[in-house]
């Protein structure tokens, strides 16, 4: 087969190609939605528009910022190979700052480049939703795992992704699960804990949750005390980085996981498979994310207007040795 033309893309976008050279030529003259649609489906087919490497319009910096609350953590990682490859695609920088999970720094940080770039992807932000308003009020903005109304956001399906979780572990005879919290800074968090009492309160499992804590491996290992302090036979944590270090902790306790413990964790990141047991996670697309949220940022800096809807990404379940049945 030969390399996929612009009546390709159409087709399977459902546009006509006239469309999909004005979304590549002239992102802010077409719906964001189609345009989303048009990317898409351009990606599926390896499609690449000479378009995409011109450089952006007149007065533009061609820079995009990605800002993340911890880049040692494994779970950005793809998001910035991600976010990378959509703006080398379209000529554009990328510039990588991490803010060591405060909202402080955060803040001063896109405030330093501003001047700089022509949008701003922000990934788990910890700022305020007002502090965020005023960002957007400044330049294109698109947010990764936050919702605000001012700005395109791009999510996973925490929801789904934490009903599966519960779902399992009640398959598996699980009556109480422990949600270890992360940080009192992240929204995430806050639609992670709410999930759970929703999937827990109609599957009829007694939810309970320990924390904050920092979405770390040490933070983890000090969290497995609390958990071995209590009763219950499965936790989900935060995130995959909490998971890992309450299954490492308990094991330096002497609890068995998954016999006496099941652990799920949240991400899919790459050390779930490094650890024994393996862990169960929810794995969330995370490089699609990065691609995404900076096709969008591009294409509203240039004028495209955010439809006002979050764009919802789907997430799954992968189960691996970290979970096992109850013990009666």
């Amino acid at each position: 087969m030969g390399r996929p033309t612009i009546y390709d893309v159409a087709r399977e976008a459902g546009v006509a190609a006239s469309t999909v050279s004005r979304a590549y030529a002239r992102p802010g003259r077409v719906n964001a939605d189609t345009a989303q649609r048009i990317f898409e489906a351009a990606q599926r087919l390896g499609y690449r528009s000479g378009a995409t490497r011109q450089a952006a319009p007149a007065g533009g910096q061609n820079a995009i910022a990605l800002v993340v609350a911890d880049v040692t953590n494994p779970f950005y990682g793809d998001i910035i190979k991600g976010a990378y490859e959509a703006a080398r695609e379209a000529g554009y920088q990328l510039i990588l700052s991490h803010t060591n999970e405060s909202p402080k720094v955060e803040r001063q940080t896109i405030e330093q480049e501003l001047a700089q770039v022509d949008g701003v992807v922000i990934a788990s932000s910890r700022m305020t939703d007002s502090a965020l308003r005023m960002v957007a009020k400044q330049k294109a903005v698109v947010l990764l795992n936050r919702i605000i109304p001012e700005a395109n956001c791009v999510l996973n399906d925490a929801e789904r992704g934490i009903r599966r979780a519960v779902e399992h572990l009640a398959s598996l005879g699980h009556d109480r699960i422990t949600y270890v919290a992360g940080p009192e800074t992240s929204w995430s968090d806050g639609v992670r804990w709410r999930a759970l009492r929703k999937a827990a309160a109609e599957l009829g499992v007694e939810p309970r949750r320990i924390g904050p804590y920092e979405p770390t491996v040490l933070a983890g290992l000090s969290a497995a005390l609390r958990v071995a302090e209590t009763d219950a036979t499965a936790v989900q944590a935060y995130n995959d980085q909490l998971a890992i270090g309450i299954l490492k902790g308990l094991g330096r306790l002497g609890v068995a996981v998954p016999e006496q413990v099941s652990v799920v964790g949240f991400d899919n990141i790459i050390f779930d498979e490094l650890v024994e047991p393996q862990l169960t996670t929810i794995a969330s697309p995370l490089y699609r994310m990065g691609f995404t949220g900076v096709q969008n940022c591009i294409a509203v800096s240039q004028g495209a207007k955010p439809s006002g809807r979050p764009l919802v990404l789907p997430v799954r379940l992968i189960v691996r040795g970290s979970t096992a049945r109850a013990r009666r």
